[in-house]
């Protein structure tokens, strides 16, 4: 379960590497554009999946609920997972003109 103790009673656990992934996320009541960290080789919904209660977004960016207006900025945001209506990774948007 532990990897090392350390002589004072410090534990030391196996670091977890994960990769930066930069996503919009709207949860019930705003709009966050940040970063969201993924284990490496695993996908965002496996790191939805595996979270507890909080996911932790960092570079983060608050808007209202349309997106339109940024409330605050932020270096580290826990979102709670109840609170989370949909998550898309930036890279994935296509951008093309919308027809009206």
């Amino acid at each position: 379960m532990f990897d090392t103790f350390e002589g004072k009673g410090k534990i030391y656990t196996q670091v977890i590497t994960k990769s930066p992934i930069k996503v919009i996320m709207q949860t019930t009541m705003h709009q966050i554009h940040g970063m969201m960290h993924v284990r490496v080789g695993d996908r965002v919904k496996d790191e939805l999946d595996t979270a507890d209660h909080f996911l932790a977004v960092t570079d983060a960016e608050l808007f209202d609920i349309s997106g339109a207006n940024l409330m605050f900025k932020t270096n580290f945001l826990a979102v709670n997972l109840n609170q989370i209506i949909w998550v898309i990774p930036e890279k994935e948007l296509i951008h093309e003109e919308l027809v009206e």
